[in-house]
């Protein structure tokens, strides 16, 4: 069955984690275009902050505070939703958080409340948007990770959450196309991306975290969502990193790992004395930033997922290449 999505500028959106990052990065693009918002975090005041801003530049938002590991504060977000705009046609289920250190050091208390955020967040997002969505349509947009097909050292329990994302999207899209309804379900894939992630994660190393490069600026994703918003698809890798670590996993898993434990323990620990906070448990007010503090270089585009968003356009683009080679070639040869 062909499902039909509106435009940005004729929806309402619902996204969770909405008050940094990701989720503050693809609110503010979204109000950009017209989309009316309803934007969810455990954050009141840096939620309340984002929508206020959204408001001043002219967009329609309504700030909810949830924590999203909570089933019935997740149900309602959808009911202040309908209350707000009347209807519901996209959910983006991007709430996540993260634990840097060896599995074996991490206390379960932390894996456990991890999950609660990770993967039960996205289960309760879900549900509680389903049978609004089934109504008239729309997409659910579920934040998994590169990590969703591999792994890192030092966030064993994060990148074992994200493989719980991956296979619960799968089977709910299974599930929803048998039933014949018109709601699309993505899954979306980021590399590493320059948010406060490794500020607000839980931290056993000793130091302040960082990424490993390549990394990639918020945006990038925020124009990833919006597209799958718009237009249905299955999955997204967004970075040509992304792409990059879950081929090797499939196709040469054993030198994905040496490549890995060669770069990701001494990679991922900067010089930096470790954040005596984090927001595993609860949110840390006034850090409601899109961008992190990485050090390196940021990527604030990707040819990959521009090329797998516009998969006829590249296509096109690649055969007139092609073809200006060949009458290059051939005039040479005259």
């Amino acid at each position: 069955m062909a499902i039909r999505l509106k435009p940005i500028k004729d929806q309402v959106i619902v996204i969770t984690g909405a008050s940094s990052g990701i989720g503050l990065a693809t609110a503010m693009e979204a109000a950009r275009r017209g989309a009316r918002l309803v934007l969810a975090s455990r954050d009141e005041a840096d939620i309340k902050q984002a929508a206020d801003q959204i408001t001043a530049n002219g967009g329609q938002a309504t700030p909810v505070v949830v924590d999203v590991g909570d089933q019935l504060s997740v149900e309602a977000v959808a009911e202040q939703a309908i209350a707000a705009y009347g209807r519901i046609d996209t959910w983006v289920n991007n709430a996540g958080v993260s634990i840097y250190g060896r599995i074996e050091e991490v206390p379960l208390d932390d894996a456990h409340r991890l999950f609660e955020t990770n993967y039960w967040g996205v289960v309760h997002g879900s549900l509680a948007a389903l049978p609004h969505l089934k109504l008239h349509g729309g997409a659910l947009i579920n934040i998994g990770s590169e990590l969703s097909e591999t792994a890192m050292p030092l966030q064993g329990h994060y990148a074992a959450s994200k493989h719980a994302v991956k296979g619960f999207t799968d089977t709910l899209r299974m599930e929803l196309h048998q039933e014949g309804v018109p709601v699309s379900v993505t899954l979306i894939q980021p590399a590493a991306i320059d948010t406060p992630y490794p500020e607000h994660a839980m931290n056993y190393l000793g130091v302040e975290p960082k990424h490993v490069p390549p990394v990639y600026a918020p945006e990038v994703v925020a124009e990833a969502i919006l597209a799958c918003a718009e237009s249905p698809r299955r999955n997204l890798r967004v970075g040509g990193a992304a792409k990059m670590f879950t081929m090797v996993e499939k196709v040469a898993p054993t030198i994905g790992d040496r490549m890995k434990e060669n770069t990701a323990f001494d990679g991922q620990r900067s010089d930096e004395a470790p954040l005596d906070d984090d927001t595993l448990y609860a949110p840390r007010p006034g850090d409601g930033r899109v961008r992190g503090k990485y050090p390196g270089r940021v990527m604030k585009r990707s040819l990959y997922t521009t090329a797998a968003l516009n998969p006829v356009k590249t296509l096109i683009g690649a055969a007139a290449i092609v073809g200006i080679a060949s009458v290059i070639n051939s005039r040479r040869g005259d």
